[in-house]
């Protein structure tokens, strides 16, 4: 059996969306699972569409879920060059070959001329649409319907012209999908897709099949809406005599909405309020940010264990796997024919569950980032660590960390006075005056050391601890949140918690 070879071919047009990553995800693991090798190729052919910095923006889409490539532009390889655009000279080899056998030939209509004749179809019949076929070619102007002399002259006379594949009439052309079984399509239906454009680049039809049979392509892994094209793809490799060698298809189901009702969006994402993109991606023509699921906070552990589970189940009853587990337990017979919905609130409680699982030294870089982008200063040190561990299972995203963790480094810039100020009291009052002066007497400055002391003192005027903790740490961290009030006190330290508990209770004074 051959090594298994996979590859994940974007086109660098702007953001990566959740579809193309899976993409990648499942043909990465796929290839892995069977101990082969993942390539990444630039499909860079529409340089219409190519827009600048989108090639790195992949790649560090890919580098960032851990999808590291065996072959790549940047990573190189024996079958290179990895960029469509670098590998022009090679299509119209193939492109000429198959007008020599008769399998493609020579258009001349102009984009002009071809919309009139769409407009015109349309006129007649609102529900019709002109195509290129076996039932229209011999109209137009090409090297079917015009003698040799005339496509000759043309040719040499330099007048632009395009490829086009001779789609068979009358024929049923199938393939086996290893995702949705055997697939029939009539020919009949199918259009006389262009293989060459007028500037020598070629269509992804005839780009798409070259550079899987010289990359020696073993499974090809993509999204359901290029089914339309697999006829078009078939009869390439059949009429270039490779098609024993044609990769295993898979094409995957759709990313739908939450309600089920379509393909995911970009705009979805904005009017429901979540990402769409891996990771930020500023369209520069437009300059229109497009937030990612990286900069929103989410670990790339989450991201792609819930994209894995996005039309694909592990057979197994728990949810969570990080890559290695998915690559061993990936199946391509558990992959879904349907549809997956995409639903954030599922997304964000993986991003929940792996935060708590992953160790704060994982975590602590990340986390110094958080905190920085809310002028905090840390440091990936042990404090740091203590502080992750303590805080980590009240933080869905890592952004979370910074309400979560700024405190332990600054003073808290607003405190919720009006959580306190309902059951304040002067025995309250008291209390914390006489907790300030106990605590300048300590010298073992740590966590069970102070609750003893707070719950002693609580006990001797008779007040419920309950009713104390609460202002504490209002006090400590400005509102209603954090871990243990005493692990608190403890980081931050003797001199910070008492210049905390004071500025409260000055505040504080004038509600007795």
């Amino acid at each position: 059996m051959p090594e298994v070879r996979t590859r994940f071919a974007p086109s660098p047009t702007g953001g990566l969306h959740l579809g193309g990553v899976r993409t990648a995800l499942f043909s990465f693991l796929y290839a892995k699972n069977h101990g082969g090798e993942f390539i990444l190729r630039i499909e860079d052919t529409d340089q219409s569409r190519y827009v600048k910095g989108a090639e790195e923006y992949i790649q560090d889409c890919l580098a960032w879920c851990g999808l590291t490539p065996d072959e790549s532009p940047t990573h190189g390889g024996k079958y290179g060059p990895y960029r469509q655009s670098e590998r022009k000279e090679i299509y119209r080899k193939y492109a000429e070959q198959l007008i020599a056998s008769g399998h493609a030939y020579y258009a001349f209509d102009t984009t002009e001329e071809l919309d009139i004749l769409r407009s015109e179809a349309k006129n007649e019949n609102t529900h019709a649409v002109f195509q290129v076929d076996a039932s229209t070619r011999k109209k137009l102007k090409n090297s079917l319907s015009r003698s040799e002399e005339e496509v000759n002259a043309w040719l040499a006379e330099g007048k632009p012209y395009v490829i086009r594949i001779k789609m068979p009439e009358n024929e049923i052309i199938t393939f086996e999908d290893m995702i949705r079984g055997e697939i029939s399509n009539e020919s009949n239906l199918v259009d006389d897709k262009v293989l060459l454009k007028a500037d020598g680049m070629p269509t992804y039809h005839l780009a798409v099949v070259v550079d899987d049979y010289l990359m020696k392509i073993t499974h090809a892994f993509r999204g359901e809406e290029w089914l339309p094209s697999a006829p078009v793809h078939i009869k390439l490799w059949e009429y270039l005599g490779w098609k024993d060698e044609m990769p295993k298809w898979a094409h995957l189901p759709l990313i739908l909405k939450p309600d089920g009702n379509g393909k995911l969006s970009k705009r979805d994402g904005e009017r429901l309020g979540f990402p769409v993109f891996a990771m930020n991606w500023l369209d520069p023509i437009k300059g229109e940010l497009a937030v990612g699921f990286k900069e929103l906070g989410f670990v790339p552990e989450a991201f792609v264990n819930m994209l894995a589970m996005l039309g694909w189940h592990s057979g197994e009853e728990k949810e969570l796997f990080n890559l290695q587990e998915l690559i061993s337990l990936f199946n391509i017979e558990r992959v879904h024919k349907a549809g997956a919905k995409f639903d954030f609130d599922k997304a964000k409680w993986y991003n929940h569950e792996w935060i708590k699982q992953l160790p704060a030294t994982r975590l602590s870089k990340d986390v110094v980032q958080v905190l920085s982008s809310v002028q905090v200063e840390a440091q990936e040190d042990d404090r740091l660590n203590r502080i992750i561990d303590n805080v980590k299972e009240r933080c869905t995203l890592l952004t979370d960390f910074a309400l979560q963790s700024a405190y332990f480094f600054e003073s808290p810039k607003e405190i919720e006075l009006d959580a306190i100020k309902p059951k304040w009291n002067s025995d309250k009052y008291s209390f914390f005056i006489q907790i300030v002066e106990n605590w300048s007497q300590v010298t073992n400055w740590n966590a069970a050391e102070l609750e003893n002391t707070f719950k002693e003192l609580a006990s001797l005027m008779n007040i419920k601890v309950g009713e104390l903790q609460m202002p504490f740490r209002v006090m400590l961290v400005g509102g209603k949140f954090g871990p243990s009030v005493f692990f608190i006190s403890e980081l931050i330290g003797k001199e910070e918690s008492i210049i905390r508990i004071n500025h409260v209770l000055r505040l504080l004074k004038t509600e007795l």
